[in-house]
């Protein structure tokens, strides 16, 4: 099982997590790509770090959506996306390089990633931007139109579980704008990994189990107290009989 997390998301002297501290735990890194969040020097010092731990680099594309961290969704043409999700994959890549890593995966972010579970014009075209770059693997939501669009077209696809976010009875994530969507306790998030491993579920906000297949877990970077709630995922999974590992290597 892997653990993920988005790190690189400050801006300039606005520092966002703590990315040292979850690059300790996590075996793959969402990198910003700086459309929600990052800038330059931050990224590569970001991918630095990744690489000194021995952490996967992925590339966390978004939307051109500085001022709203990539949580509004954007009605973008799907070739202006292609080619905005073409060009933060390829200059996280150069700053990736330069500090001895790559980027080896893509994820979407925010009103992205949720868009493209179902928008399937979004979905084709971040999916076609892969392909364009270098035919990386797709980390995202089961069932979504994201991963059955990648795996249409021969790239390996990565399911993913959020162990800091509330579902619903459909699977689906339930809306940061209500109560109870983000989860903030250390001792809930190592209950849900620990029945995603055992029993390949999740207690959903409802009550109810739905059922959740994945080789990926993450913990937000800018969930508050994520350092500790990626500490109890991690040790959930392993006391669960669970072995964490990158999904590809660095």
């Amino acid at each position: 099982m892997d653990l993920n997390a988005d790190v690189g998301e400050g801006f300039g002297r606005w520092r966002l997590g703590d990315d040292e501290a979850l690059l300790d735990v996590v075996t793959s890194a969402n990198v910003a790509c700086g459309f929600h969040a990052g800038d330059p020097t931050l990224l590569r010092h970001t991918c630095e770090l990744a690489a000194e731990r021995g952490v996967t680099v992925g590339a966390q594309v978004g939307y051109r959506d500085l001022a709203g961290f990539g949580r509004r969704f954007v009605d973008v043409a799907p070739y202006d996306l292609t080619n905005d999700v073409l060009y933060q994959i390829g200059a996280l890549d150069a700053l990736a390089r330069a500090a001895g890593t790559r980027v080896a995966y893509v994820k979407p972010h925010g009103a992205l990633y949720n868009a493209t579970v179902t928008h399937e014009a979004q979905a084709a075209a971040v999916v076609e931007a892969v392909i364009r770059h270098a035919g990386l693997p797709l980390l995202g939501l089961p069932g979504s139109a994201l991963l059955r669009h990648a795996a249409d077209a021969g790239l390996r696809t990565i399911r993913e579980f959020f162990a800091d976010r509330a579902y619903t009875a459909a699977g689906a994530l339930v809306p940061r704008t209500e109560p109870g969507a983000v989860i903030t306790d250390a001792g809930t998030v190592a209950v849900r990994c620990a029945e995603l491993v055992r029993h390949g579920r999740v207690r959903t906000a409802e009550g109810s189990f739905v059922t959740v297949v994945a080789e990926s877990v993450c913990v937000h970077g800018d969930t508050p107290g994520a350092v500790l709630l990626a500490r109890a995922a991690l040790a959930a999974i392993e006391d669960a009989g669970g072995r964490v590992s990158a999904f590809v290597a660095p």
